[in-house]
């Protein structure tokens, strides 16, 4: 291999689309592409939500865009809106929310008059518990002229987040498309380690079967916990000097899990 199969990062090259990730990558592109006003993508921890939203902003033409990428927006309003400010390029030290929104009206009528969309991903939405901050960003949506938005916002989070916006009509009516990516089944896993295998340089398979059902059972099908079993797995293995991981060789990372998670409960019964 030519380089890690199983690193928890989102690169791109890794996406693997299921069938179900596959229409959900497919329609949440059509919305950015075409300037829908609004996404959103849910699903549970370690499920893809950044990979995929990474796969999609390369699907994007870099001359054409402008990307303003939130990872923290559990802030303030008026932080949160000069967070918006400073991700679109400018910075500014005013806390007056009216001069805020207006100077970010000005930018994206600024690249619309360029030619350009401009689009505002925010990561790890459930952690906006602030209403207010949900209201900036209906109306930062409704900035828009007469037959197009000056702004597409993809939102992303644990399933709190869609109950969030439920709880907010204005915002939720303005939500076009809705994407929620969920757990792998057993055969999705067998193809998701072979295609990550692949993207690494490996073309033969190096887990069994058997081991691959065994991760599956394990992990329910959550892509991260996949990667980090099949990584040390690879390590275990490499250790013994085998040429290939089977199911024994899987379970040597499960017995010593369960030794630490025995141990732990142990500790706190003393």
């Amino acid at each position: 291999m030519r380089e890690k199969p199983f690193e928890n990062t989102p690169d791109p090259r890794f996406l693997f689309q299921s069938d179900d990730t596959a229409d959900v990558f497919i329609r949440l592109l059509y919305t950015l592409k075409s300037n829908r006003g609004a996404a959103l993508l849910t699903g549970e921890s370690g499920c893809g939500k950044t990979l995929l939203i990474r796969a999609l902003l390369q699907q994007l033409d870099p001359e054409r865009t402008e990307i303003a990428l939130i990872n923290d927006p559990g802030r303030t309003a008026v932080d949160f809106l000069r967070e918006v400010l400073y991700q679109l390029g400018e910075e500014t030290a005013t806390q007056d929310r009216t001069e805020i929104l207006h100077r970010i009206h000005e930018v994206l009528n600024g690249f619309h008059t360029e030619g350009k969309e401009t689009i505002v991903v925010i990561d790890e939405g459930q952690l906006m518990e602030d209403p207010a901050v949900l209201e900036e960003i209906r109306l930062l949506v409704n900035f828009q002229l007469n037959d197009a938005f000056l702004i597409t916002m993809l939102l992303a989070g644990k399933e709190p987040l869609a109950d969030r916006i439920r709880s907010s009509p204005p915002l939720d009516q303005r939500i076009a498309t809705r994407g929620i990516l969920t757990p792998l089944g057993r055969d999705d896993v067998h193809h998701y380690v072979a295609h990550r295998l692949a993207v690494a340089g490996r073309k033969e398979p190096v887990f069994s079967a058997d081991a691959l059902d065994l991760v599956h059972g394990f992990t329910e099908g959550i892509p991260r916990m996949v990667n980090n079993i099949c990584d040390i797995s690879l390590v275990i293995g490499y250790g013994r000097k085998l040429d290939s991981v089977d199911a024994d060789g899987c379970a040597v990372w499960f017995r010593r899990r369960r030794a630490r998670e025995c141990k732990s409960l142990t500790w706190h019964s003393e």
